[in-house]
């Protein structure tokens, strides 16, 4: 199959530092990639009324995103300013993304010491090497930093790998080669994909159907992929329909006037979702009425850039600033599953005992997911399953 090379569209975006603006949303030059088959981002930079400040983290912070989730003891309307942080995680998460940018380790030390989390040295790999170009200010920058500190912040103790591609993650081997690394290295672990291929199911070279033949590079033995579902509403992408890899919606988070969680969250406007014209129905989804094709989204997680997470990003940012998409419940659901500590052989078995909780009673259902029920992609978020925030949001890594 012939794919487009990818191409960093260089365009200077200078608005994250613009004041005195009505609240608004950013979309960097990595996420309006639009060239079919080429891969591109799902994020966004959320821009408060009155402009942002790179010097002061807004946005949902590890602990509160935690205490959202779960992963630690509740604590009453999961502040933004809480302290309780994530301990566990284990083994390794990798996060594949393009190209370069040489601030990531320091950017990532200045997140560790803001939140009080532990220091760690990033491993950092390009395919096929030896260097990757440099992506400082594209977006793809502001991603990686996105990916490398939320997965680490749930998942602390798991060694993060970046697997930096060069023109195509799959043509480039580093989803191959970064699943084999983490594999032979820890014995498992998880893979991160907050990408697609712009074109939606049209994205790979006629026929369209050829998306199959990529199906079987997620299937590296130990090992959990992930991916993004998407930032443009019900549209079903790749990798993230693949019934090798866990797809990952997106919610908004629902506070009161003074900050406090509600206990609910609502279908993000964005979060891809859908239903395969090729992919067929896999076992897990036995339950779910998809027409006897894939649907997407699994599960879903914090994506609403009006309720995104603070990301520390030097060339893009110029300091914080409060990032949502799809690019967000990727890494962070990758991170939550490691934190679980239930190491399972592939995304399949991984799927099959998240859907197991579907087809439980209701009580063991709203044990482990939250029901979104509220809000729309283009598919009405409805009691159970549908098509923008899948099985719902985790609330107990028990489960998982």
């Amino acid at each position: 199959m012939k794919r487009t090379a990818f191409v960093v569209l260089l365009i200077t975006i200078s608005s994250v530092m613009v004041f005195a603006q009505p609240a608004r949303v950013v979309a960097p030059p990595s996420t309006m990639l639009n060239t079919p088959g080429v891969a591109h981002t799902h994020l966004f930079v959320y821009i408060p009324e009155g402009g942002a400040n790179p010097a002061i983290p807004n946005g949902e912070t590890p602990a509160s995103v935690a205490c959202i989730y779960g992963v630690v003891p509740p604590t009453n309307g999961c502040p933004k300013n809480g302290n309780v942080l994530p301990t566990g995680g284990a083994k390794a998460i990798a996060v594949v993304d393009y190209g370069n940018y040489s601030a990531l380790q320091s950017d990532f030390n200045a997140y560790n010491t803001q939140w009080g989390l532990p220091q760690q040295t990033l491993n950092i790999i390009c395919y096929p090497g030896p260097t990757c170009p440099n992506n400082a200010g594209t977006g793809w920058d502001l991603e990686t930093a996105l990916d490398v500190e939320i997965a680490h912040a749930i998942a602390p103790n798991a060694q993060i790998y970046v697997a930096e591609f060069t023109n195509d993650p799959l043509d480039d081997q580093a989803e191959q080669k970064i699943a084999t690394l983490l594999a032979t290295t820890y014995g498992a672990g998880e893979v991160s994909n907050s990408w697609t291929y712009n074109g939606g199911e049209a994205w790979c070279a006629p026929p369209n159907n050829c998306e199959l033949s990529y199906d079987s590079v997620f299937t590296q033995p130990g090992i959990v992929y992930f991916a993004a579902a998407g930032d443009a509403g019900a549209q079903v992408n790749y990798p993230c329909v693949s019934p090798n890899v866990a797809c990952a919606g997106g919610t908004h988070v629902n506070r009161d006037a003074n900050g406090n969680f509600l206990g609910t969250e609502a279908c993000w406007s964005g979060s891809g979702g859908g239903i395969s014209q090729y992919e067929p129905l896999p076992g897990y989804q036995g339950l779910v009425a998809t027409n006897l094709r894939r649907g997407i989204p699994d599960i879903a997680a914090v994506a609403d850039p009006a309720t995104g997470v603070a990301v520390y990003n030097t060339p893009y940012c110029h300091g914080w600033c409060v990032v949502g998409g799809t690019s967000v419940a990727s890494p962070l659901l990758a991170a939550y599953v490691n934190n679980a500590g239930n190491f399972r052989n592939n995304t399949v078995l991984q799927l099959t005992d998240q859907y197991k909780w579907y087809g439980a009673t209701l009580t063991s259902y709203a044990t482990y997911y939250r029901d979104v029920t509220t809000g729309s992609n283009g598919h009405q978020a409805v009691k159970g399953w549908d098509q923008c925030t899948g099985l719902g949001t985790p609330i107990k890594p028990s489960g998982f």
